[in-house]
């Protein structure tokens, strides 16, 4: 006789650490999101030592960050704190001249109650840059979260409709008109007229270019208009946001900026399952649509001919088990695509579970696992690795997505891994990004069943075992 499967997720949180990457590793991506800023981490060595191993992948990029190091007599508040970070930020100002200096604070700042937020504004008069302050401290925060402190502090920064910020509208309608000359009236009336009047609406979330725009021309065919994106290419172009604006993220690691849009800037949160995986996007779109009372066009469609073209990839983890650890917090978003995949979802450990924001996320998770006729995982928050160990074993998953701690170990016992860590750098929002997920998800099934062909597992497995 079998156990009656929970008809609803079940919760629990362990030990109530972060087992996660520090989230001071945000620069690594911001920085190149934001391409007029300069990234000040104020922290000790241990912290530049970090950076410097996390963002050794960009050794050819240009880097616009640095360490402002605390030595043992900042520690002991013996120096003036003021009077450097003056000194450093004049340096910034005269070497790189940036648009706004982000200053990310770190565990040491938290311990020794370092006053940013009571400095800044002083400094930033003085010098003449906007100076954001964003913490993003081990302490509070597990790994992508230190993005979501950086977005919420640059939503105080969004201008509101100010005569000035008239001003550069109509600037920006100069321009337009610029751009548009050359072109037939009737060409430019069209292209205005492909979108339907619904009020604006601002997308947060940090992501590479190329899926801005992708997901910018996917709501586009529904004819809703995204207003401006936080953040911007350039701090310089923050979208404009008044109370009553529209707002959406496409991540769900960004509760806080959500609330802060909501509460201090009277912004109007639409609650959607995030855009990752065909299934993901779709729902967005139709949740977004539906705020604005738009029948979506076309997207039952879209979604399928997605599933068909990836049905290559799907057919190798079909049917298979995945065990999420815990690390970047897309863990719910990616666990209902693989479910939808034919995955069996054993277990979803996660380092941080707002449940208001990632609402509509659960229940989608929820949806999948009963249309697909698979139990319902168990959700585990900020989860015991120890014991998340002795289960991964018992339950001898296909494949277990992980920190970069437990890769290893968990690959000489035999079981295949994930780096959760991969899914944060790439590219894995929207329609046209599904082959990506699916190329990181299946590529250690595809290694190792080329290893086996070869008779290499086994040769392993013993060296693992001297």
């Amino acid at each position: 006789m079998t156990a009656a499967q929970p008809e609803a997720l079940t919760f629990e949180c362990e030990t109530g650490n972060y087992h996660t990457f520090c989230p001071i590793s945000c620069v690594a991506w911001l920085y190149q999101k934001i391409e007029d800023s300069f990234f000040l981490v104020i922290g000790t060595k241990t912290c530049g030592y970090f950076l410097q191993n996390a963002m050794g992948v960009m050794i050819f990029a240009e880097p616009r960050y640095a360490m402002a190091e605390l030595e043992e007599g900042d520690i002991s508040a013996q120096l003036n704190d003021y009077d450097e970070l003056k000194r450093l930020c004049l340096q910034i100002k005269r070497d790189r001249n940036p648009s706004v200096i982000v200053w990310i604070g770190t565990c040491t700042t938290e311990i020794i109650k370092m006053d940013l937020e009571g400095l800044s504004p002083k400094l930033e008069a003085e010098i003449g840059i906007p100076i954001v302050v964003a913490r993003a401290n081990g302490l509070d925060y597990a790994f992508t979260q230190g993005e979501d402190t950086v977005l919420a502090a640059m939503a105080a920064r969004c201008p509101d409709q100010s005569p000035m910020v008239e001003a550069e509208k109509n600037e920006r309608n100069a321009i337009q008109k610029l751009l548009n000359f050359g072109k037939k009236k009737e060409d430019v009336v069209q292209e205005e007229s492909e979108y339907v009047d619904h009020p604006p609406l601002v997308l947060f979330g940090s992501l590479p270019d190329p899926v801005v725009t992708q997901l910018t021309l996917e709501l586009k065919k529904q004819g809703i208009k995204v207003s401006g994106w936080l953040p911007s290419k350039r701090f310089t172009e923050l979208p404009v946001i008044e109370e009553g604006y529209y707002v959406s993220g496409v991540n769900p690691f960004l509760s806080r900026t959500a609330t802060t849009l909501m509460r201090r800037r009277k912004c109007k949160l639409i609650g959607s399952p995030f855009p990752i995986g065909p299934d993901g996007t779709r729902a967005w779109i139709e949740k977004i649509c539906s705020v604005f009372n738009i029948t979506p066009k076309g997207l039952e469609e879209r979604e399928a001919q997605i599933w068909e073209s990836v049905e290559d990839y799907v057919k190798l983890i079909r049917g298979k088990s995945v065990f999420f650890m815990g690390d970047n917090l897309l863990e719910i978003s990616m666990a209902r695509f693989l479910v939808r995949c034919g995955m069996t979802v054993q277990e979803i450990g996660i380092p941080y579970m707002d449940k208001r924001y990632q609402a509509a996320e659960l229940a989608l998770l929820e949806k999948t696992c009963h249309e697909m006729g698979v139990p319902l995982p168990k959700i585990v928050e900020k989860p015991d690795n120890y014991n998340q160990l002795q289960r991964i074993y018992e339950l001898n998953s296909d494949l277990v997505i992980t920190g970069m701690a437990h890769a290893n170990p968990l690959e000489a016992r035999g079981i295949n891994t994930k780096w959760s860590v991969e899914f944060t750098f790439a590219q894995i929002h929207g329609f046209t990004n599904t082959r990506d997920i699916l190329e990181l998800v299946t590529r250690p099934l595809r290694r190792n069943n080329s290893l086996k062909d070869l008779g290499w597992d086994k040769l392993v497995r013993e060296e693992a075992k001297i």
